[in-house]
């Protein structure tokens, strides 16, 4: 099993190389998934990717194979941050596109404006430079209180899908994935993000980044994602229809279709 060592416990990561010979010298990609999700998360982009592209994908810390923080522990972006590194490293990446979704594209931005040299280009799905309020961290202790993970998961659900987003045994999957987070993990990863503003910095972000963000996140409007756009130096942006905050999941096609050609368009210039 591999893992990322670093001094706060082990980070698990998965590598899928298929490249094709001809194909080969692209930078590979690293994904950082959000609070709720997996590594498994990112399983329907491999195809429309895995042919030019080497791809790692990790757990993040506080959920998974990954180490499990005792409640008291002191989380920060600036650790995230590091975690993201210690996988690169781990798995061979010097220089890496990388992909974050939620909390991931918000380490992400914070990723390129701390080491910019090591990412080739930057991916944010359904994430943002602004953090989250205290309100909604209030509101879903109350959720894990009252009801426990699996209550605070079925509200989530709604937020991230419409009733016709999923199958059936693709819904059962997610929410399956979502409950198995532990509630401080869930509380503290949520609290990184209280009072997280990025935007004092955004313009030192040289890199091209691609944005995908639903139309209907109930957490993060498009006018915020639209500021973010507009800081960004070398940015595209796209607002995916009839979609909510598991974009990344319901739209996998179109978000590996629309990152693929994103990054083939790059390389040729």
């Amino acid at each position: 099993m591999p893992l990322a060592e670093t001094a706060h416990g082990a980070l698990h990561y998965d590598i899928v190389d298929q490249v094709v010979p001809r194909r080969s010298g692209s930078d590979p990609v690293l994904f950082h998934h959000g609070i709720g999700a997996s590594a498994e998360l990112w399983t329907g982009w491999r195809p429309a990717l895995a042919d030019r592209y080497r791809l790692a994908a990790f757990d993040m810390r506080g959920y998974g194979r990954s180490h499990i923080p005792p409640a008291d522990f002191n989380w920060s972006l600036d650790l995230l941050v590091d975690d993201v590194f210690a996988v690169a490293d781990a798995a061979g990446l010097e220089r890496f596109h990388l992909v974050g979704e939620s909390i991931g594209g918000t380490v992400a931005l914070a990723a390129v404006l701390a080491r910019p040299e090591r990412i080739a280009s930057l991916t944010v799905s359904n994430g943002a430079h602004l953090g989250a309020s205290i309100q909604r961290v209030e509101a879903w202790r109350r959720q894990l209180d009252e009801g426990g993970v699996k209550a605070w998961s079925d509200a989530f659900m709604a937020d991230r899908f419409h009733d016709d987003a999923l199958s059936p045994e693709r819904w059962a999957w997610f929410a399956a994935q979502q409950e198995k987070w532990p509630r401080c993990s869930i509380l503290n990863a949520l609290g990184v993000l209280v009072g997280t503003d990025l935007t004092a910095r955004l313009r030192e972000i040289r890199c091209p980044t691609l944005l995908l963000h639903p139309d209907g996140s109930p957490f993060i409007p498009v006018p915020i994602v639209a500021e973010l756009h507009r800081h960004l130096p070398d940015a595209e942006l796209n607002v995916i229809g009839h979609s909510r905050h598991g974009l990344p999941y319901s739209h996998a096609d179109r978000c590996a279709m629309l990152l693929r050609a994103f990054l083939d368009s790059r390389e040729t210039g």
